[in-house]
């Protein structure tokens, strides 16, 4: 599996901390910023803005590739519907040709659920939940379901040559109806075949014992010709059965997306001729190279252009990139993050960035898994201008890059904190109560109101950039040796990293703080995460299978089990209800710290044993009495577990046919921002 790309998702913050604003402490909630973050709320889903900061201050050259940069991550939006399965292009077309043709009544009960049923297809990129990876089912009828299409004019419906109304409604209501057909956008259940019960569109007509042959075959044939055993195999394909033989089909220019990366295409090209610097301008022309050629050489030669681009304010991710789509960790879906440096914030990351070899060479693993000489670290506080795939409307609070761990280890990785998001998403949830719920004392209270966000961001520094870049694998250790658990170990390899260098005194003696109030706060956010808070997202009966979750249950429950003899981490009951209380900060550092050692220890060997049985033993099952308990208590607080954003746009301004100005809005109206990309930006076919 690629070490991924390390996304520390957003809404943990829901559930962890007080809502309080970046580097400083929460004001009171009377004094929250005019700008309305929080716009609606349904199902598990909150929608919310956030704002560009400094973006008026950027010179126009700079606005305008930003403004062809949006462009760009918008235009792979249908890639990722049907990368996560087959049939969400052809269910999300349906939904928006009801929403916008229907003729009927629309001012009753049964709308209204088909309206948020539509809303969370177009939350999760398909009908499969963006975390859980659970298939989600309409609370409306088949029935209702059928009357409303056969209502509706049929010109927009994905109707198939031949196909009646009747024909197209008897075969898409199973889909989204049976709850037996493709139950699991993932699956990570152990013993089954991932590959086959996984409803994800990276595989058709084969098996996970095929799929893992036709790369071990490629890999001989690389191998016996000379060539290149670096490349991230698998990356940009779908794996397909064809004429009984097993092949791929490569994302591409010509190749499958083509529609949509020609897009893609069109708009980088333009921002290359706005690029800040000739280096940037060779960044994003390689890139289109990859796009053309679909070559994974390509892709890395890209990365190692775009790893070294330090000097440009703008900056962009664009590409197929995260792998934790795939339950064999070895594709990746699309996404795109454009954004900017925060000047001033950078100096925090750069301050930690300067120290990397000094976190390395004392870091409690085994010397002999530690870089000798790190390369290339640094760290960068930046501002979101636009999300897209993968990153929308769901997103990372911090990115570390590139996931290939030969480039990590020879040319080194860039690490950023989303603020201007983080901000947002803490202003949105001022007041929601969830800390005074679960929080054990007044004082955690009072730490986590006061030194929250300061540990927060720390935290994410940390993870993304010294913790995915340290370490390095053993020659001949592969970087997919731990398959399907490798997503959560790596998770909880950066985790606790931070975890464990957050606590030390090299934090004071730089300058980063100088209370030790500030790591207490975090590790007692982490653990009450980590063994409470998080259930929140579990529906009852269910285990944890996503890797960030199955990461923070690992760690506190690992070291709750490994504290008791000292007790180090107790749970008590207070009036019936259950508080993580942390009785010895020093000893729980020295437990991330044994259990950093030894998953560096799992990673560095490849052991997927010993990997697979940390997982299976601490991260995946849950207490259900426990979970029940939380349950009942987040429920009274009627918050949304989940969290993601509608973007701004920008709207450049024209003068004898040349852009003289970017100016940047604030949509409000999470549906039409959805109907307007299906319109605006929605490229491919509807069946691939």
């Amino acid at each position: 599996m690629l070490p991924s790309m390390k996304k520390i998702i957003v809404a943990i913050i829901v559930l962890t901390l007080t809502s309080t604003s970046c580097n400083q402490m929460a004001e009171p909630e009377e004094k929250k910023d005019d700008f309305k973050y929080l716009l609606e709320q349904f199902a598990d889903l909150k929608i919310m803005r956030y704002q560009v900061p400094g973006f008026d201050e950027l010179t126009l050259k700079q606005k305008e590739l930003i403004y062809y940069l949006s462009q760009a991550a918008l235009a792979g939006r249908d890639i990722l519907f049907d990368q996560n399965f087959k049939y969400n292009l052809a269910i999300r077309r349906t939904l928006e040709n009801i929403l916008n043709n229907y003729k009927g009544n629309r001012n009753n009960e049964d709308f209204n659920k088909l309206l948020t049923y539509t809303k969370r297809v177009w939350f999760s990129n398909g009908i499969h939940h963006h975390y859980s990876k659970d298939k989600f089912i309409p609370e409306f009828s088949p029935e209702y379901f059928a009357e409303v299409v056969r209502s509706t004019p049929g010109d927009s419906f994905p109707i198939q040559n031949g196909q009646s109304i009747d024909d197209f409604i008897n075969e898409i209501t199973p889909i989204i109806f049976d709850p037996n057909i493709a139950p699991k956008g993932i699956s990570q259940e152990a013993g089954k075949d991932l590959v086959t019960y996984s409803a994800t569109n990276f595989y058709e007509g084969v098996t996970e014992e095929e799929v893992l042959a036709y790369y071990d075959g490629v890999k001989k044939r690389i191998i016996s010709n000379g060539g290149d055993t670096l490349i991230s195999l698998g990356l940009n394909s779908k794996v397909i059965k064809q004429d009984g033989n097993v092949t791929e089909l490569v994302y591409k220019k010509g190749g499958l997306y083509t529609e949509a990366i020609e897009q893609i295409i069109f708009w980088l090209d333009k921002a290359a001729t706005v690029a800040e610097n000739q280096h940037q301008e060779q960044v994003i022309r390689k890139l289109i190279e990859y796009y053309e050629t679909g070559n994974l050489t390509t892709w890395d030669q890209y990365n190692v252009l775009w790893v070294k681009d330090l000097d440009s304010q703008v900056d962009f991710v664009n590409g197929f990139i995260e792998n934790y789509g795939d339950p064999l960790g070895l594709k990746s879906t699309w996404e795109s993050v454009v954004n900017f440096k925060d000047i001033q914030a950078t100096k925090r990351a750069e301050i930690i960035s300067s120290n990397a070899q000094w976190f390395e060479d004392n870091s409690p693993v085994n010397p002999i898994f530690r870089k000798k000489e790190v390369k290339g670290v640094s760290a960068k506080v930046i501002t979101a201008a636009q999300l897209g795939g993968d990153c929308y409307p769901s997103t990372p609070i911090g990115i570390n890059l590139p996931n290939a761990d030969w480039i990590r280890k020879e040319h080194g990785s860039k690490s950023v904190t989303i603020e201007n998001v983080t901000y947002a998403y803490e202003q949105a949830s001022l007041g929601n109560g969830m800390l005074e719920e679960f929080a054990a004392s007044d004082q955690e209270i009072e730490w986590a109101r006061e030194y929250g966000p300061l540990a927060g961001n720390l935290h994410t520094d940390l993870h993304e950039c010294l913790g995915h870049g340290s370490g390095q694998l053993l020659p001949g250790t592969k970087g997919d040796a731990l398959k399907n658990y490798g997503s959560p170990l790596e998770e909880a390899r950066a985790d606790l990293f931070a975890l464990y260098y957050i606590a030390d005194p090299k934090m004071k003696e730089i300058g980063l703080f100088d209370k030790e109030e500030v790591y207490k706060a975090e590790y007692n956010t982490y653990i009450r995460n980590g063994l409470l808070t998080q259930l929140t997202r579990i529906q009852p009966g269910k285990t944890i299978e996503q890797a960030h979750m199955r990461s923070r249950q690992l760690i506190a429950s690992w070291c709750f089990e490994n504290g008791k003899p000292l007790n180090i981490i107790s749970l008590e009951v207070k009036d019936g209800k259950t508080y993580t209380i942390i009785n010895d900060y020093k000893g729980l550092r020295d437990l991330f710290g044994k259990l950093l050692a030894e998953i560096q220890r799992i990673k560095s060997e490849g052991d997927y044993e010993a990997g697979k049985k940390l997982v299976e033993k601490y991260a995946v099952n849950i207490d259900q009495n426990l979970h029940k308990e939380v349950l009942e208590r987040f429920a009274i607080l009627n918050i949304a577990p989940y969290g993601g954003f509608i973007n701004p746009v920008f709207v450049p301004e024209m003068k004898d046919n040349k852009i003289v100005n970017v100016k940047v809005t604030y949509p409000d109206d999470y549906s039409q921002q959805m109907l307007d990309y299906s319109k605006n930006h929605s490229f491919l076919p509807t069946y691939n």
